[in-house]
């Protein structure tokens, strides 16, 4: 075999080897990497009765059909069976640490994606269904910490740097909204 030949095998052998340490460096980067995890804000606010009561445009919903009025809510909720139609799913997320959490408000209406060292009432007094406003949520969208986790209807927020442990989350408007985010 001549020298260049020896030559091109040489620098073949040697770019596969590059190639497999960059393919096995790459594929366990990408197995530590914590990724992205998603929660979703639902509603079933009804346009009509929402928009008269606060305001044109308040509620987006474009569901089919199951909407809930606003006196329905309020009822709901003050009978201590609020309505399941406003929900966070899932109810619980395991994750890694450094994973980014990503909240869409695929609802009608804005929600609010609160972190709570105890699940209980939200700024809303008639949706608190008996509880009452816990510190994390008092004072409102007045409240800076509140407002910044605020999620308007088509949007979504991100939530990172949780450290290891169970977090839990509430929407401060609908306080039933709850789910909770455990941390590896």
């Amino acid at each position: 075999m001549n020298l260049a030949a020896k030559f091109l095998l040489c620098t073949g052998y040697l770019t596969l080897i590059g190639a497999t340490t960059a393919l096995a460096q790459t594929k366990s980067s990408q197995a530590d990497r914590p990724g992205l995890a998603q929660i979703v804000a639902l509603d079933e606010c009804d346009p009509n009765t929402f928009n008269a009561k606060l305001g044109p445009d308040f509620c987006h919903n474009v569901t089919l059909g199951a909407f809930t009025t606003f006196d329905d809510l309020f009822a709901k909720a003050a009978a201590g069976t609020p309505d399941p139609g406003w929900d966070f799913e899932p109810d619980t997320v395991r994750i890694k640490e450094g994973t980014v959490l990503t909240i869409a408000d695929e609802g009608g209406e804005p929600h609010t994606f609160t972190e709570v060292e105890n699940f209980g009432g939200g700024f809303v007094a008639g949706l608190n269904g008996g509880e009452e406003t816990i510190p994390e949520c008092s004072g409102g969208f007045k409240n800076l910490d509140v407002a910044k986790t605020r999620i308007l209807q088509g949007s979504h927020i991100e939530v990172t740097g949780l450290k290891k442990g169970e977090h839990k989350f509430e929407c401060c408007i609908h306080p039933w909204m709850r789910t909770t985010v455990v941390v590896k």
